[in-house]
């Protein structure tokens, strides 16, 4: 049997070794969570959320050592590590108390005839979930599918492969029936197998728009339900007419916030012409004070390493490609080969859109920003991306943001606020960002599927 291990980004050690389950073991878990999942879908839906509200109880009880093992598997700062952990009660909470309307049956019956739609479980969904946020992003499907009455199998990244044992852990002790809910440790050969020979009945992917690429192939033919949350170059207009303190301090840490590593993260800012000086220069003020880079076991740090010395070169290469191309650095540096993974939160002004730093993902502590015009020229560069997961705008005018919002290609539009998500929404995004939801009512519709009566 194979194995992997865990490199810590902190110091390039192994923080630990972790063996692959071969196939049989796969296919064992496949066939214990379909076994499971006929009893489970009986199970009254009160008691499916009083296992759910249990397990958060769980969840939070261990974020302190959850937040450590992520600051050695990922190099989020202890600050921040175990803080996660409330970001899931807040949505699995949030999930509990829609499931009644999420999971409700549509009555259209008349003199005529009874009519009824109801939402049926799927039966097993397979969740595929990152690195970058691994208990938020792997939640957003895991409650509302097991509400819903559907078994699940969790694929966790291998960069933050515990974080699988921890939900194990929570869910067993919280009282969920056996089988319901696994986490396997698999290759993506492996993955690729158990959804191709039948038994999955959903995917729920976060990665790479290359990764999504070959789930969807994989899957092709299977004709099951695949909902993908990809790459974003998430944008910021400011106008003239924004709050410039509240906008900087937030923009600052919507861009280095889990340094830069985030799907949802400020990535490019376009600032109105007339404002451009003033908020740059205090952009540069509010990165000075608020992002200290240093070990992630250091509680005074603020900015952590980014995951690998790979991820880091990447990040390198597009920031010193687009100073080549005459951008300027004015806060941070270019970074080299001895910064390890330890990136400092750079900006970089004098930018545009012939420069990949501009239009690709980064996915690390490095933004753009770029005066603008007119609102038409912020609109128009905003959406000149492949991706469209979520974008912001940052005024004064409700009226001007819901104008500037409607021409906006995105899947979330953010005003005066940025780098969130909101149970209460739907999330998803469009082109290369991905397709399908999850939360909000509308997430439950993405794990059943509809199911009509007739009563003549």
């Amino acid at each position: 049997m194979s194995s992997f291990d865990i490199v810590s980004p902190i110091d390039g050690s192994v923080f630990e070794r972790v063996s692959y389950q071969s196939n049989e073991d796969v296919d064992s878990a496949v066939r214990a969570a379909r076994k499971a999942q006929g009893k489970w879908a009986n199970v009254p839906l009160a008691e499916r959320a009083q296992i759910c509200t249990r397990f958060v109880a769980e969840m939070l009880a261990m974020a302190d050592d959850a937040g450590l093992e992520l600051a050695h598997q990922m190099g989020r700062p202890l600050a921040f590590g175990g803080k996660e952990m409330n970001g899931v009660a807040e949505r699995t909470h949030f999930m509990i108390s829609r499931a009644d309307a999420g999971l409700s049956s549509l009555d259209v019956s008349d003199s005529q005839a009874g009519r009824r739609v109801d939402r049926e479980p799927l039966g097993l969904a397979l969740v595929v979930a990152p690195w970058n946020y691994p208990f938020l992003t792997a939640i957003n499907t895991i409650v509302p599918a097991l509400l819903a009455g559907n078994s699940v199998i969790l694929k966790p990244a291998g960069q933050t492969a515990l974080t699988g044992r921890r939900f194990a852990d929570a869910f067993r002790r919280a009282g969920l029936p056996e089988g319901v809910f696994q986490t396997i440790f698999a290759t993506h050969d492996t993955i690729g197998k158990i959804i191709l020979n039948g038994g999955i009945d959903f995917v729920a992917f976060t990665g790479s728009v290359r990764g999504g690429t070959e789930i969807e192939k994989v899957a092709a033919g299977r004709f099951i339900p695949i909902t993908l949350e990809l790459g974003g170059k998430d944008p910021a207009y400011v106008r003239s007419d924004a709050n410039l303190e509240r906008t900087v301090a937030s923009l600052v840490d919507g861009s280095f916030f889990n340094s830069g590593q985030s799907c949802c993260g400020i990535e490019r800012i376009y600032v109105a012409k007339k404002i451009f000086d003033p908020f740059v220069s205090a952009f540069i003020t509010e990165t000075g004070r608020t992002q200290k880079l240093g070990s992630p076991l250091d509680t005074g740090t603020t900015l952590g390493p980014v995951v690998t010395k790979r991820a880091a070169g990447e990040i390198g290469d597009q920031i010193a490609a687009a100073v080549d191309a005459g951008a300027e650095v004015v806060t941070g540096k270019i970074p080299s080969a001895e910064d390890g993974c330890y990136l400092d939160a750079t900006t970089l002004v004098s930018v545009d859109h012939s420069q990949a730093f501009m239009t690709e993902e980064t996915f690390g502590p490095a933004v753009g920003i770029m005066p603008v015009e007119d609102d038409e020229e912020a609109v128009r560069l905003m959406n000149d991306s492949r991706f469209g997961l979520s974008a912001s705008l940052w005024t004064a005018d409700r009226v001007a943001a819901e104008q500037l919002g409607r021409a906006v290609k995105t899947g979330t539009l953010f005003v005066n606020r940025c780098d969130y998500l909101d149970p209460r929404l739907a999330w998803t995004g469009i082109k290369e960002s991905g397709r399908g939801c999850s939360l909000s009512e509308w997430g439950f519709h993405h794990v059943t599927r509809p199911k009509s009566y007739y009563f003549g």
